[in-house]
């Protein structure tokens, strides 16, 4: 006999939990055993050492957020020789969901991404009320977490390996940009800047995948590509994958920009003679927004021009318009590209034979050339 029972759909599955950026710990018989303020004689477990450690090779952020005397846990915290493992600790009497609330805004990062370990039920309780999106746990929990690879991302590009050294020279970078008295132009001058640009290679996949499908406002078309077809395209002699590693006097930004160029193309139908010369055509131009004021743009695409210049080739530009990248068109019309060909959805811009834009005094631009025949030797040029 057929059931009657009304048909109920099944639930739509829960959306996966939002990447961890930051792993927050209390220190009293959290990440340590015992309290400081009580005098006891404090011990940090060997399982939070490593996960700390752990944690840091991964990329993940820590900070700390404790009710103590903030000299006494700076003090503790470098003779167990983990002070360099915490970023804007908040160490004092607030409440912890302000403590967490300060380093989530000083990270840049969303509290949804941020796990916090107590002890205390009630801390764990009030940081839940005042900041539903922050995860709240026991370290035995978190501990039980990582275990069950709920955590740590499942590739670890060489920019997540040093994110806390880029966190701390941004920090230094900050503070000497609000003590600098005087122009911007001079500001820029002191940082000491080397944008070097190379061929991207396998390692680079995934931080460069990671770049295509998380840039949106310094992106030339809003294309987005995974590691596979980046992949493809390095292997493709008709490409060029392009990365861009921005370094100055604080340390490095890491991996902050990217260019696809197709290589194998030539001037527009009807156009003359110069219609068979051989032009590089830039699908995909993006910046890190980390670099946004300091007109690397320009210095990428400088090194593109001289690049393809260097292969008897011209420099073409595609702009697909978004609701957010008009700022990149602006880019390479200030670059002196002028407009080939509009459509709806697509601009094609070009540079003039007279050559690329100048690179700002204020950047020292290093390119790194791989020919495509013979494959695999390089030149280094430097502008």
């Amino acid at each position: 006999m057929q059931s009657t029972e009304p048909h109920t759909p099944p639930a739509p599955p829960a959306p996966p939990a939002p990447q961890v950026k930051c792993v927050v710990w209390d220190l009293d018989d959290t990440l340590w055993d015992g309290t400081l303020l009580e005098g006891d004689d404090l011990g940090v477990p060997e399982a939070n050492r490593q996960l700390v450690r752990t944690l840091d090779e991964h990329g993940i952020l820590q900070s700390v957020a404790s009710r103590n005397e903030p000299d006494a846990v700076a003090e503790r915290l470098r003779a167990f020789g983990l002070d360099e493992y915490f970023l804007y600790p908040q160490v004092g009497w607030s409440a912890k969901s302000a403590s967490l609330r300060t380093v989530a805004q000083e990270l840049n990062i969303s509290p949804e991404s941020v796990l916090f370990v107590d002890d205390s039920e009630f801390e764990r309780a009030e940081v839940a009320g005042a900041l539903p999106g922050v995860r709240c746990m026991t370290r035995q929990e978190l501990h039980a977490l990582v275990a069950a690879g709920a955590v740590l991302p499942a590739q670890v590009t060489d920019d997540a390996r040093r994110r806390r050294a880029m966190y701390r020279a941004e920090s230094r970078r900050r503070t000497h940009e609000v003590a600098f008295d005087g122009p911007a132009a001079e500001f820029l001058e002191s940082l000491d800047m080397t944008l070097r640009v190379r061929e991207a290679s396998t390692a680079d996949l995934a931080r460069a995948a990671e770049l295509t499908q998380r840039t949106h406002q310094l992106n030339t078309t809003g294309i987005t590509f995974g590691q596979e077809e980046l992949a493809s395209l390095i292997r493709d002699p008709g490409h060029r994958v392009l990365v861009a590693e921005l370094d100055d006097r604080f340390g490095t930004y890491g991996t902050i920009g990217l260019a696809v160029v197709a290589t194998g193309t030539t001037g527009p139908a009807g156009a003359g003679p110069s219609a068979v010369a051989p032009r590089w055509t830039i699908r995909l131009l993006l910046m890190s927004c980390r670099v946004m004021g300091r007109n690397i743009g320009t210095s990428l695409i400088a090194a593109v021009a001289r690049l393809a210049a260097a292969h008897g080739a011209g420099t073409v530009a595609h702009f697909r318009p978004t609701d957010r990248n008009r700022q990149m068109l602006v880019t390479y019309r200030f670059a002196g590209f002028t407009v080939e060909s509009r459509t709806d959805d697509l601009v094609v811009l070009s540079l003039p034979e007279a050559g690329g834009p100048a690179v700002p005094g204020y950047v020292r631009l290093v390119v790194e050339d791989t020919p495509a025949a013979p494959r695999g030797t390089s030149q280094e040029f430097i502008a």
